[in-house]
């Protein structure tokens, strides 16, 4: 688990570059709660994708994430943040400091009985808890095929069933779904699945492979073949609960 959480920073580059942007709605409804300039952390943040959605809404946001790669992926790509090295489990910030806490794409890294008392010390009472993910739309038959091929499907079924609670020290769990899209070139389809941990930290021979079976399906399914780009679809769930 730790080496495929912290593979991201060998990609980083592509990785802001190819991953999906956060709908603005999804973002707005995370942190229905929160004030104009409210104190956001994002942790897990990656390359920035989220904190650049939350800063375009009118929040300021700290970033949090262990891999430096990353970090300085984001430092380059978000203006007006400073990320911090750390972990969900080791967040250096002080106590009540945070009006609320996101995580996109992150929060099925954590170890999250550590993770739900660092967030629940970080924020104040009353702030917000959401994980979010942008998911591919796997009810599509060929993004179904995509995840198979690239090893990482999503498993929606599996987050909602198995988000229920934060712990005791966070309120009931509510959950809404957005829909958008992205457009890519199929090279750039390759380059998305390039930023996939199961890619990044795959052998060269298993490498090989995920990129035959990518090139087959890119040139051969009837609903890709001879496309010069092609819309992926996606669902983005947002789990929102409030610190008691």
């Amino acid at each position: 688990m730790t080496e495929q959480a912290l593979s991201f920073g060998a990609a980083a580059t592509e990785y802001d570059r190819f991953r999906p942007p956060y709908p603005a709605d999804a973002v707005r409804w995370a942190l229905a709660g929160c004030a104009a300039g409210s104190r956001v952390v994002d942790l897990g943040a990656g390359t920035g994708i989220l904190s650049r959605a939350v800063l375009a809404i009118g929040h300021r946001v700290t970033p949090v994430e262990p891999d430096p790669g990353m970090r300085t992926r984001l430092a380059a790509a978000t203006p007006g943040t400073t990320p911090l090295a750390g972990t969900a489990e080791d967040v250096p910030l002080p106590d009540e400091s945070a009006d609320a806490v996101l995580a996109g794409q992150a929060y099925h890294w954590f170890d999250r009985e550590r993770a739900h008392r660092e967030i629940a010390r970080v924020l104040r009472r009353g702030g917000t808890f959401a994980p979010i993910w942008n998911t591919r739309d796997e009810r599509i038959p060929w993004l179904a095929e995509l995840g198979r091929v690239m090893g990482s499907r999503n498993g929606t079924g599996d987050l909602v069933e198995k988000i229920t609670d934060f712990g005791s020290d966070f309120g009931p769990v509510e959950l809404a779904q957005f829909t958008h899209s992205t457009t890519l070139r199929p090279q750039e389809v390759v380059g998305m699945a390039h930023t996939r941990s199961s890619w990044l930290t795959a052998g060269p021979d298993e490498r090989a492979g995920i990129d035959r079976d990518l090139h087959t399906l890119l040139t051969t399914h009837p609903d890709l073949a001879g496309r010069a780009t092609i819309e992926l679809p996606y669902r983005t769930l947002v789990f929102r609960s409030t610190r008691r």
